[in-house]
């Protein structure tokens, strides 16, 4: 094994507070928004107190075991989060201070106090082995105020958070044991740490890191349920799978309702909507749930032909109608015959085409382009647009009476912003796909960045989140979290302090004082953020409680939030 450093060289690393300032760096207290970040990660502070009664109330529900098992895999789970920030965090420290965020992030937590008796590692011959002391461990006083004395170790949840810690970290799994507890009437706890491998009773032990049984069976009995609602739907969940859209939200229903009122007609729809709401998704559902469902749908673009063409595009062509018409062509509304045509954009159809889509509409007849002979066509109208047809007809752009025909059924969809209960299952069904069309596993959004989505506009609607989850699963590695800038490049410009190369001799001369300009910073700092400490902090590059100590230094007369 690698030589082993003096424990006390990693009692002073801990001991040290600038060598835990990168972390304390990224801790940032939102106050204004309720919300504590650990880089992409929501934090929460919370009652030790709490996490007894939780214990306690497990234990009564489930028993010592389960209760144990749950505990441990809680604390797992902690630490592998807490270690796919903390890695990426020290790239200039040898392997072995690096490590040491782990143990330094159980102190930030206040969760317990590590001192290093022994460490040894090496990550390229696969080499790991921890003790550490353990003092003031919240969760062996917890035990002891909510159980008293203990016969068996009982800080389950620290625990866990060291083997997921060290496993991500030195990525195999790495097992700690408490040999020593507090709760026991020891002096203090004290782990010991090494590869699974390395353990005689390694099968007891990565019990406590598997599922519960329990847990098994439960998600046996839930998977047996959703089987069974794909298959007895109650009338309102038929209702609402007919379309092909996404959503559960109270203004998707009301569309899915007007809708499976108009699917069983013959009625020519009109959808309005914002650019990228899904409107031919929801053409599609029409058509899927009408009767005719075994034909053909055929969607148009209007806006993608040109206006000298569009008329041959819908209504077909005869050879020789005009320079370039080398064949005779069937247009959309043949094709679509006892189907249903979609037409996107009908906005931007010419006022000739208007007049013989209207007059499809009403008689259900058209002529080819450069014919003479009159043709019938069976075909069920969806029209679509993003602009007002109505002022388009007061402009004199479009047909007043062709309007008329296609506003017997018009129905608006909203915008995503309006439905923002839908965007976790829109997210989960495009992150399913782009996941298998890249062939990557991801751990879905960080923290901030679901916070974001969630309150974002989305001017570009659904066709935006589709679009950006897909490249930010390009930009993701396999099994790691999406971040914030991964679905907006554009956000972490804005955010973080720009770069600028700065002539040091000419800021510096006669007169040159620090104190001013660092005032100055601080002010321009605080006018970026609109007076948010911790916005301004991150800007500056400084911790908030530096910048607040630099307020106060400074007598900065400025707005605090």
């Amino acid at each position: 094994m690698p030589q082993a450093k003096d424990a006390k060289f990693y009692t002073q690393i801990l001991k040290k507070n600038k060598d835990i300032q990168d972390l304390l760096d990224k801790i940032q207290f939102d106050s204004q928004h309720g919300k504590i970040w650990f880089e992409e990660n929501r934090m929460l502070l919370l009652h030790t107190s709490i996490m007894g009664f939780l214990r306690k109330d497990l234990y009564n529900m489930l028993g010592w075991e389960r209760t144990k098992r749950f505990f441990i895999r809680l604390g797992y789970q902690a630490g592998v989060r807490d270690a796919e920030v903390t890695s990426k965090l020290r790239p200039n420290l040898n392997e072995a201070e690096a490590f040491m965020a782990g143990p330094q992030m159980h102190g930030i937590r206040g969760m317990v106090q590590v001192e290093v008796n022994e460490l040894q590692l090496s990550h390229d011959k696969h080499q790991f082995y921890a003790d550490f002391n353990w003092r003031n461990s919240f969760e062996a006083e917890v035990h002891l105020s909510e159980f008293g004395a203990s016969e068996e170790s009982a800080c389950w949840m620290l625990l866990g958070y060291a083997c997921g810690y060290s496993s991500f970290v030195m990525g195999q799994t790495i097992i700690y044991q408490e040999t020593h507890c507090v709760a026991k009437g020891d002096d203090c706890c004290r782990i010991v740490g090494k590869p699974l491998k390395e353990w005689q009773n390694a099968d007891e032990l990565i019990q406590f890191m598997s599922p519960d049984p329990v847990s098994d069976e439960l998600i046996a009995l839930q998977a047996e349920l959703n089987e069974l609602k794909k298959n007895i739907y109650t009338d309102v969940e038929a209702d609402y799978t007919m379309f092909n859209s996404i959503g559960e939200s109270v203004a998707y229903r009301k569309v899915c309702d007007l809708l499976k009122k108009a699917a069983g007609s013959k009625v020519a729809v009109l959808l309005q909507g914002e650019t990228g709401v899904g409107k031919e998704a929801f053409a599609r559902g029409i058509h899927e749930g009408s009767s005719r469902k075994g034909q053909p749908f055929v969607a148009v673009n209007c806006a993608c032909i040109p206006p000298d063409l569009i008329e041959a595009e819908l209504f077909g062509v005869e050879k020789g109608a005009f320079t370039g018409a080398t064949q005779t062509r069937s247009g959309k509304f043949e094709r679509a015959h006892q189907g249903t045509i979609f037409l996107d954009e009908v906005i931007e159809l010419s006022p000739r085409a208007q007049a013989t889509l209207l007059r499809m509409l009403q008689e259900g007849e058209y002529e080819r382009v450069g014919d003479y002979q009159t043709r019938k066509a069976d075909v069920r109208l969806v029209a679509a647009t993003n602009e007002d047809l109505e002022q388009a007809v007061k402009e004199g752009r479009f047909r007043a009476d062709l309007y008329y025909r296609l506003n017997i059924f018009p129905v608006i969809i909203p915008p995503l912003r309006e439905r923002r209960d839908d965007i976790p299952l829109l997210i989960t069904h495009f992150l399913s796909r782009f996941e298998n069309m890249y062939g990557k596993t991801l751990k879905g959004l960080s923290d901030r960045a679901k916070n974001f989505v969630m309150t974002y506009e989305w001017p570009g609607n659904i066709r935006e989140l589709e679009n950006l989850l897909e490249r930010a699963t390009l930009l993701t590695d396999h099994q790691q979290e999406i971040k914030l800038n991964h679905l907006f490049p554009q956000i972490k410009q804005d955010i973080e302090p720009k770069s600028e190369n700065l002539d040091l001799n000419a800021v510096i001369q006669d007169g040159f004082c620090l104190e001013d300009h660092e005032r100055q910073l601080i002010l321009i700092a605080m006018q970026k953020a609109n007076q948010n400490v911790s916005e301004a902090a991150r800007i500056l590059g400084i911790s908030r409680a530096a910048l607040d100590y630099r307020l106060k230094k400074q007598a900065v007369n400025v707005k605090v939030e």
